[in-house]
Formats: structure tokens, sequence, C-alpha cells
């Protein structure tokens, strides 16, 4: 069973132009704002795309050639909202209910979500588990064909989020249609899905396998949704390598360098601490000498951020970010002090062409 998308709806600062198909778990990835809800609406039938396709397992939800449009009962697609959408004034059986009318299903829901205790109560007098458990409760009996998850934790704390993230996993293991996942958390996002969509402005700028995706992002925009702290603008110089113009450094360039490249970046994780006798006496290749500018302790690790040590004009991408574990911070300390010349490992530098 697959989902395939390709519409195009006029909005306010841009214009949403979206192309995929998928059979598994997609997620969307994106800021506030760039059109990943409105994705879900459209697919939904909530809203109406102003031309395009959208087919679910060979059926046609919406054709605008051919005036298809179907409602959003007709289109057998589960949607699970940010704030749930609960009708406040019908308990937890009755809202589910609304999804099935068979008594019995209702039950196994019940039990199935642990609500068999709250089921009398109105969604006022539930808590946030509570609710999303019966809005995924209401979704699952209506028997959907896809499901669209929009930002389903959004208004959870750590711990239940935690704990719903578990229960949602249990969902998408023993669903069999596409699902879309609709999440700006880089970590929520790559834990549940199988493939994701970056969003920019309305249109897919990257679509990969996750694993891919992380390890090679193509855009500027992915690599920073994907969490990539460090990047620069890099031009090519004569020699075929790259000048890294916001760290001052040059870059050797990738093997597949037939490529044109605008950006260049590397994780906070992967860069080594070397020695400043170890580098090259003229500019080193890969390696930035850097002066701390800040250490902030993460729960379990240490951030520390870096200027490029030299530097004329400081500009937004010149701060760099290292990080590392709490003890291995302390034994680098006490061997470099309180400069780093930072070693960027060839294979872990992400090229970017726009």
């Amino acid at each position: 069973m697959s989902l395939e998308v390709s519409i195009k709806k006029k909005l306010g600062k841009f214009q949403l132009d979206v192309n995929f198909a998928s059979d598994g778990v997609l997620g969307l990835l994106g800021a506030s704002g760039c059109g990943k809800s409105m994705t879900l609406k459209c697919i939904a039938g909530m809203e109406k795309p102003d031309e395009g396709q959208i087919v679910l397992d060979g059926r046609v939800l919406f054709d605008s050639q051919k005036h298809i449009d179907l409602t959003p009962q007709e289109r057998k697609v589960g949607y699970l909202f940010q704030d749930y959408a609960l009708f406040p004034n019908m308990t937890v059986y009755q809202n589910i209910l609304c999804g099935t009318k068979d008594k019995k299903e209702v039950q196994a829901y019940l039990e199935r979500f642990d609500l068999e205790q709250v089921q009398k109560l109105y969604p006022a007098q539930l808590s946030g588990g509570q609710k999303q458990r019966t809005a995924l409760a209401r979704m699952l009996a209506a028997k959907p064909q896809a499901l669209l998850l929009d930002e389903p934790f959004s208004a959870l704390d750590n711990f239940l989020k935690a704990r719903m993230e578990r229960e949602v996993m249990n969902v998408l293991d023993g669903f069999a249609g596409p699902v879309v996942f609709v999440s700006h958390d880089r970590n929520e996002a790559y834990r549940l899905t199988d493939t994701i969509a970056v969003m920019e402005n309305g249109r897919i700028v990257d679509l990969s396998e996750k694993h891919v995706l992380f390890k090679a992002p193509k855009t500027l925009a992915a690599t920073l949704l994907t969490g990539c702290k460090n990047v620069t603008h890099v031009i090519k110089m004569a020699d075929g390598n790259y000048l890294a113009t916001d760290w001052g450094i040059c870059l050797q360039a990738p093997k597949d360098s037939g490529k044109e490249y605008a950006y260049a970046g590397f994780r906070a994780h992967y860069a080594v601490p070397v020695q400043k006798e170890e580098s090259e006496d003229t500019i080193p290749v890969n390696r930035i000498e850097c002066d701390i500018y800040r250490e902030i302790e993460d729960t379990f690790s240490i951030v520390v951020q870096l200027y490029p040590k030299g530097l004329l004009t400081r500009t937004e991408y010149s701060l760099l970010t290292y990080e590392t574990g709490k003890d291995d911070w302390q034994k680098q300390k006490e061997k470099y002090g309180s400069h780093l010349c930072l070693a960027i490992p060839e294979d872990a530098v992400i090229w970017m062409e726009r």
C-alpha cells in the first residue's frame, strides 16, 4: 500500500509544492511554518490544493484535472492532531465510539490503550497522555488506510513524551499502511521513521533514507535541520581544494571533485583534537586552530564553543561547536589548555551543493 502526493497550493509567503511517494513511515522534517502541517491537511482533505494529485493504494483521493476531491470521511485517512482534537462534550468511550459503532471494538481499544479506568471522563479531566491515547484509539478504530501524525508529542513533558513515543512505535509496528509523521525534532524523526523528507519554504529539498540523510545531507537546510552545528561557505580554489571562508582554512576537496560545492560542514562530535605541532606549518588542511569561547555542560557531555584563531572578521557561521564526554574533556583541557587544534576527518566532512 502506497501514498503518492504531487500537489501545489499558494500560501501567504510561498507556494506549497510537494512531491513524494511512500509505502512506509515517512518523516516530514522542517522548521515551523514551512508547510508540513498544510501538507497533511491537503492529504486528509481538510485543505484543497490548487492543483495536483493524491493517490492512496491506487485510489484517487484528489485530482485537480479530473475534478476528484473526496471528503475527509471518504478518504479513510487517520489524522492525529497536535492538540488531539477530542470532542470536549463526549467521554473517552464516546470519542472512541465515533471511530467505530461496534461496542466490542471500543472495549478492546479501551483495554489496549489502558483507558478503562477513565472511559467515563471528559477530555478536560484527562492528562496529556490519556488524551493522546484516546485520540490514537479513536483514529485506529476508524480502520484508516493511512496515518498522518502531526507533531504528536509537542504538548508532552520529556517523561511522558518518551512513554508515548513507545506507544506510537507499537502502533506503527502493527500498521500495514503508509504513515506520514510531521516533526521539527530531528531525533524524534530519526527514531520513528524510515525515510525523511526535509522541507523548506513549502518544498522538499532533500528526501532520503534516514541513515543516508544524516550521513550526507544534500543541502544546507537539510544539514542544519539534522543537527549539524558547524557549517561554512566554501569557494573552490585553483588547486581544486576549497577555502572555508567562515573558518579561514583550506578543506581537502572530496574525491568526487567534479562537483561544485557551496557549503561544507561537520558534526560537533566528529572533530578530533590534535597537538598544534602536528599541524602543517602552512594553513592546515582540514585542521582548525581555535580559541575556546565558552564551555557548556550538557546532561552527559560538554559542548565547547570556539572561534577559529586569527579570523579578521567573524560571520554567523564562524562560531564552532565541539562536543565530547565530560571525562574526556577534562583530560583534553589538561593536555591542550585554552587552545584547541581540531582535525576534521576527511570522511566526516559534509559537502553541500546548495
